[in-house]
């Protein structure tokens, strides 16, 4: 793990994490972590300003009901992570439906346990 990756896993509030550092469910957890630590190391953020829209996110699910057990806690990450690239001016949320709806069309063909593939026929309109 990079000191960057270290920085993040001490300052984050319920990062799920073990002696060796953060613990993905999911290959797309590790992913959205890397995506915020890649923008980070190149200074689009620091990681005070990302841990208060973090917890602002966790917050928010807690008072909706979430259990927080931690199941949902990159979810709560991802949620966070487009609020900081739409205030940051790097994607709005019409280019955020775009590309997830792009990904729901592909995942939605794709057989469970395969990789998933976008081609350029998932970014057309429907």
């Amino acid at each position: 793990m990079t000191a960057i990756d270290q920085a993040a896993a001490r300052s984050l509030p319920g990062l799920p994490r073990d002696a060796d550092g953060p613990v993905f469910r999911e290959p797309w957890e590790a992913q959205a972590f890397a995506l915020a630590v890649a923008l980070h190391e190149r200074g689009l953020f620091g990681w005070d300003e990302w841990a208060a829209l973090l917890g602002e996110e966790i917050k928010a699910a807690q008072r909706a009901g979430d259990p927080d057990t931690g199941a949902t806690y990159y979810h709560h990450w991802l949620a966070a992570f487009e609020r900081l690239v739409a205030r940051k001016g790097i994607a709005d949320g019409a280019a955020l439906a775009h590309y997830h709806d792009a990904w729901a069309r592909a995942a939605g063909r794709t057989p469970h346990g395969s990789p998933i593939e976008l081609t350029a026929a998932d970014f057309l309109p429907k």
